[in-house]
């Protein structure tokens, strides 16, 4: 059987990208949550700061998106491949 590439892209991507943006927006109210992730995660994409507020956290958010629409498709593509 095989997967559906744009449907793990689009699955993987807003997963990935919901993910940063809960931990971004919860280290608005509590400082020290998810702060080394998000400092891993900030080094990884230009533009993104861990501690900007709401705009560093939406841009996380929409790399995030990306990113993991990226690996969806390449895993899916792969595993089609493969299976």
């Amino acid at each position: 059987m095989k997967m559906s590439i744009k449907g793990l892209a689009i699955a993987l991507g807003v997963v990935w990208g919901v993910c940063i943006l809960i931990v971004a927006l919860a280290n608005m109210v509590w400082p020290t949550y998810g702060a080394a992730f998000l400092d891993l995660v900030a080094s990884l994409y230009p533009g993104m700061r861990s501690a900007s507020g709401v705009g560093g956290a939406i841009i996380g958010a929409l790399y995030g998106l990306v990113d993991g629409a990226i690996a969806g498709a390449i895993f899916a593509w792969i595993y089609n491949k493969v299976a």
